[in-house]
């Protein structure tokens, strides 16, 4: 004997239990995503690591260079300045580009999760429009 029919609750009874799949779903369809996100986040913060890296290696260098060039403006030969200066010059170019690289790397890294977080946010109006 079924007494959920028999009271009239069956017709209710599958309309919570469809609600709590649906809602099952979703849920694992926000994990995923917020999975996908870290993922996301952890691979932009290892390149942020590493050019961080490689700008303090290539600012040391710079540095260097940018002194012996400062040396060797006070030597006799005016070509052996040209070409100090010059390399510093371009040590210092490639120091900003990379710095620029790291400025960009660090813009995305403030953006994290922010699907998740909308997505969220529309459950949690979607829950609140309902109530």
């Amino acid at each position: 004997m079924n007494w959920l029919s028999l009271l009239g609750l069956e017709g209710w009874v599958a309309r919570w239990r469809a609600a709590i799949i649906e809602g099952a779903i979703a849920a694992e369809d926000r994990l995923t995503l917020a999975r996908l996100e870290l993922d996301d986040f952890k691979r932009r913060l290892m390149q942020l690591v590493v050019l961080g890296i490689v700008f303090g290696a290539l600012a040391m260098l710079a540095l260097l260079l940018l002194s012996l060039a400062v040396l060797v403006q006070f030597w006799d030969s005016p070509q052996r300045a040209l070409v100090a200066w010059l390399l510093a010059g371009g040590w210092t170019v490639a120091c900003v580009g990379v710095l620029l690289a790291i400025l960009s790397l660090a813009r995305l890294l403030g953006n994290a999760f922010a699907f998740t977080r909308r997505e969220l946010g529309n459950d949690w109006n979607l829950i609140k429009g309902k109530l």
